[in-house]
C-alpha cells in the first residue's frame, strides 16, 4: 500500500463518508514508495521515547533530590506529575489538531520537541526549570503518540493494521515497564543520563524519518472547537491532578472532592458540547463504532490494574524484601520482556483462530492470576524464582491484552479519525494508569510493621486482580457487527 493524497470528506459528512474517502486514496499516483515495516520501525522509536519517560524518572528522584537540596518532596513530585498531567491532557487535543496536517511532519515535530526538551532537562539547574522542561517534553510525547498511530494506519493495508498496532502497543508497553530497569542502570553514572539518553535516539529518529517516512496528508476538516478543546484538556488535567493528590489529601477530604468534582463537571460539559456542537471536538459517531467503544471501556479498568501492578511490585521488592533497585529491576524484567514476544508470536495466531475478544479474555485472566499469585505466594521471604514466576504470568497477560485491545479499537477507525481516535484511547489509558497508582497508594496506607505491610500489599493485589477482571464486561463490544465489518 502507498501513501497518496486523501480525498477529504466534507465537514457535515458521516464517518462512513470519511472511510469511503480514505478508500479513494489508492487511486492516486504515489508520492513516495511506502515500506510499511520501515514506517513501523521509525514510529516505534518515538513511542519508546514517550513511554520510557513515563516511569524511568521514578528511580532517579533520590539522586535529583541530593543535587537540588532546596526542593522538598512536593516540588520533586511535580517532576513526575507535571509530565503525566500534561501528557494525558494534551493527547486528544494534539490528535484532533494533527488530523488537519501531514502526519509525518507532525510526528517528526513531536520527536524534535521531545528531544530538545530532554536535552534541556539534563541541563536544568533547579527543580522549577526541570519541571517546566518536563511539561514541554510531555507535549512532544503527546504529539508523537497519536500521529505515530496515524502513520501506521495509513501505511498498512486494512488486513495488516491490527498486527501493526499490536506491535506498536507491545513495544510501547515494553518500554514503559522497562523504565525502572533502565533508570536503575543510568543513575549509577548520573540522573542527567536518564534525559541525555533520549537525545541520540531522537536525533536518529529525526534523520531516518526525514529520509524514509512517506508523506501522509491530513484531512481538510474544520479546526478543532476551541471550547471543546479547552474543556477536555483542562478537565483531564484537573482529573489527573486530583487523582495524584489523593495520597496527600485523602479520598474523603474537601480538596479531593472539590478537585474531582470540578473535573467531572468540566468533562460532563465537554460531553454535552460534543453532542450539541456542529463541529464537535470528538465526533459522537466514533462511539457508534463498537470495537472502538469496547476498547475504551476495556482499557479503563485494565490500565488502572496495570498502573497499580507496576508500582506495587517495584515497591514491594525494595521495601518488603529489601532488594536494591537494580536487583528489583532484574526481577521485574522477565515480565516486560515477554510483552512483545507474546504479542508478536502468540497473539496474532490466536486472534486468527479464536478472535480478539477471546484473546483479551485469556490475557485478562492471566493478568488476574498473576496478581493472585503475588497476593498468595510470596510472603516475607525473598525469592527470585517466586518473583520471576509472578512476572511471567503478568507479562504474558499484558502481551495478550493491551496490544490486542489497541489493535481492535484503532483498526476499526476511519482514516479521517486515526489520530483523534488513537488519542482518545491513549488518554483513557494514561489517565487510568494515574488512577491505579492513586488507588494503590490509598489502599496500602502507611503500615509500620513487616506483617502490616504484607497484609496491606495483599489487599492491594487482590483489589488489583478484581479491577482487572472488570475489563471482561465490555468484551462483547470488540465483536463488530457484520454491517460495521462491511463498512
Amino acid at each position: 500500500m502507498t501513501a497518496q493524497p486523501i480525498v477529504p470528506p466534507a465537514p457535515a459528512q458521516s464517518l462512513l463518508a470519511g472511510a469511503h474517502a480514505s478508500a479513494q486514496e489508492t487511486t492516486a499516483p504515489p508520492a513516495r514508495p511506502v515500506r510499511p515495516n520501515q514506517v513501523l520501525a521509525i514510529v516505534c522509536v518515538g513511542i519508546v521515547l514517550a513511554n520510557l519517560d513515563l516511569f524511568i524518572v521514578n528511580v532517579a528522584l533520590p539522586d535529583i533530590a541530593r543535587d537540588f537540596t532546596e526542593a522538598g518532596l512536593a516540588g520533586l513530585s511535580w517532576i513526575l506529575n507535571g509530565y503525566a498531567i500534561a501528557y494525558a491532557a494534551l493527547l486528544v487535543f494534539f490528535g484532533r489538531l494533527a488530523e488537519r496536517h501531514r502526519r509525518d511532519a507532525s510526528f517528526l515535530l513531536g520527536v524534535a520537541v521531545f528531544t530538545l526538551a530532554s536535552a534541556a532537562c539534563a541541563a536544568a539547574t533547579n527543580v522549577t526549570m526541570l519541571v517546566a522542561f518536563r511539561v514541554v517534553q510531555a507535549a512532544g510525547a503527546a504529539l508523537m503518540t497519536p500521529t505515530s498511530l496515524g502513520l501506521l494506519l495509513a501505511a498498512f493495508p486494512p488486513e495488516r493494521r491490527g498486527h501493526a498496532v499490536r506491535t506498536w502497543t507491545a513495544i510501547g508497553g515494553f518500554a514503559a515497564a522497562l523504565g525502572p530497569v533502565v533508570g536503575g542502570f543510568l543513575v549509577a553514572w548520573s540522573w542527567r543520563w536518564i534525559f541525555l539518553v533520549n537525545v541520540p535516539i531522537g536525533v536518529l529518529a529525526l534523520v531516518v524519518g526525514l529520509r524514509h517516512l512517506p508523506p501522509v496528508p491530513g484531512h481538510e476538516v474544520r479546526r478543532p472547537d476551541a471550547w471543546g478543546a479547552a474543556l477536555v484538556t483542562i478537565g483531564v488535567g484537573v482529573l489527573t491532578y486530583g487523582i495524584m493528590k489523593t495520597a496527600e489529601w485523602g479520598w474523603a477530604s474537601g480538596p479531593t472532592a472539590l478537585t474531582l468534582g470540578a473535573a467531572l463537571l468540566l468533562l460532563a460539559l465537554f460531553v454535552v458540547d460534543c453532542l450539541r456542537s456542529a463541529n464537535p471536538f470528538i465526533d459522537p459517531a466514533l462511539l457508534r463504532i463498537r470495537p472502538f467503544t469496547g476498547a475504551a471501556l476495556i482499557l479503563a479498568p485494565y490500565s488502572i490494574a496495570f498502573g497499580a501492578m507496576l508500582l506495587s511490585i517495584a515497591l514491594w521488592l525494595q521495601d518488603g524484601w529489601g532488594w536494591s533497585g537494580l536487583k528489583a529491576g532484574l526481577a521485574i524484567a522477565p515480565g516486560p520482556s515477554l510483552v512483545p514476544v507474546t504479542s508478536l508470536l502468540l497473539a496474532g495466531p490466536l486472534i486468527a483462530r479464536i478472535g480478539p475478544a477471546a484473546v483479551v479474555a485469556l490475557g485478562v485472566a492471566l493478568f488476574a492470576a498473576g496478581m493472585a499469585w503475588w497476593a498468595v505466594v510470596p510472603g516475607l521471604e525473598p525469592s527470585m524464582p517466586v518473583a520471576v514466576t509472578g512476572m511471567v504470568f503478568l507479562g504474558v497477560g499484558v502481551g495478550l491484552t493491551f496490544p490486542t485491545v489497541m489493535g481492535a479499537g484503532t483498526a476499526a477507525l476511519p482514516a479521517s479519525s486515526f489520530a483523534t481516535g488513537s488519542g482518545v484511547l491513549n488518554m483513557v489509558r494514561q489517565t487510568s494508569l494515574a488512577l491505579g497508582v492513586a488507588i494503590f497508594v490509598a489502599v496500602i496506607g502507611g503500615p509500620d510493621t513487616a506483617l502490616g505491610r504484607l497484609a496491606a500489599y495483599e489487599r492491594a493485589w487482590w483489589l488489583t486482580a478484581a479491577i482487572a477482571l472488570a475489563a471482561l464486561l465490555p468484551l462483547p463490544l470488540l465483536r463488530a457487527r457484520p454491517a460495521e465489518r462491511t463498512a
